[in-house]
């Protein structure tokens, strides 16, 4: 049986640039993969570059019954299959328990394997990618904040977030966790209509004004699902100015949207959503755990949200499609 300072679900670019630079830091890193990427993490470790260029050898267990015990544990699978892999995992004793998967779902889902008083929410601010090599391309590294559901900052988020950090990862206890998780997730829905539409580098789209007022509508609706339920969203949780982008003008707003397309084009040239690796590599779109569920808590809430609804028909078209053309 296996015990792990951290014990992280999944080996993809987020789950291995945070298993990677927590095992380089010292700490004892268990990670949970399977098939192929088990295997080829087994044999070369993980090889991360970009941001950071070296290698980590990590714990790995492809069967969850092996670990015992984790400090804390990371989910850090894409959303789908997320409740059957948590519902192998429930026997671990967890200290505590945080997703920076998309979405909102993931922490009602973390409370019903571990317990409400065991999670952590948190967002990832932080981008890589996975290439077929098997290296893990680092292309972002902007913030990993983490805090209570229940609000304020507690002495186990201060000490995650301090290891996550002092690891090479930046991260940081915040108050307002639930405000934040409601702001990323506002703009990464836009963000990530926009990724499997336009199948390009983020900067391309977010430059072009058509794809910069769409983004702006689809924000703004999304934005009234959170406002219904009494959740002030924040700024600097999320990739865009998102004060602007609610509260401006819409002429304005789109400016917003594309003056921040011009920053990633310096800043980050090659960043692609993972959405859009995901398509592009046949792998299964998050869509009903991210669009679906803003869909279904906006009728719950009695909201009517064209834009909202037709994004989600389309981008479940779009990983339905695929899926037939690839078999």
């Amino acid at each position: 049986m296996t015990r792990a300072d951290f014990a992280i679900l999944g080996a993809g670019a987020i789950g291995s640039i945070l298993a990677a630079h927590l095992a380089r830091a010292g700490h004892t890193v268990t990670v949970i993969a399977r098939g192929d990427r088990a295997r080829a993490v087994e044999r070369d470790g993980l090889r991360i570059k970009g941001l950071a260029d070296f290698s980590a050898q990590v714990g790995v267990i492809t069967d969850p019954s092996q670990l015992q015990a984790a400090d804390t544990l990371i989910v850090a699978t894409k959303t789908p299959g997320t409740e059957a892999a948590l519902a192998r995992l429930k026997h671990v004793r967890v200290g505590a328990a945080l997703s920076i998967q998309n979405g909102v779902l993931k922490n009602e889902l973390l409370a019903r394997a571990f317990g409400a008083q065991r999670v952590l929410g948190a967002l990832a601010d932080t981008s890589g990618e996975l290439l077929p090599s098997g290296e893990v391309l680092f292309t972002r590294n902007v913030n990993l904040p983490l805090g209570e559901p229940a609000g304020g900052i507690s002495d186990r988020a201060r000490r995650i977030a301090g290891m996550i950090d002092e690891a090479g990862v930046r991260s940081v206890a915040v108050a307002d966790i639930v405000s934040m998780e409601w702001s990323k997730f506002t703009v990464w829905l836009g963000l990530m209509s926009m990724a499997v539409t336009m199948r390009s580098v983020s900067w391309r789209y977010l430059m072009d004004a058509d794809c910069a007022q769409v983004l702006v509508r689809l924000i703004r609706e999304v934005a009234a699902v959170a406002a219904a339920q009494g959740i002030a969203l924040v700024e600097g949780a999320a990739a865009l100015p998102l004060r602007t982008v609610l509260e401006a003008p819409e002429p304005d707003a789109v400016e917003a949207v594309r003056k921040a397309g011009e920053q990633m084009r310096s800043r980050a040239p090659h960043h692609r959503m993972s959405a859009l690796q995901d398509l592009e590599a046949g792998r299964p779109l998050e869509v009903e755990e991210t669009f679906g569920y803003a869909v279904r808590k906006a009728r719950e809430l009695g909201l009517s949200l064209p834009l909202l609804e037709s994004c989600h028909h389309l981008v479940a078209a779009i990983d339905r499609i695929r899926g037939a053309g690839a078999s």
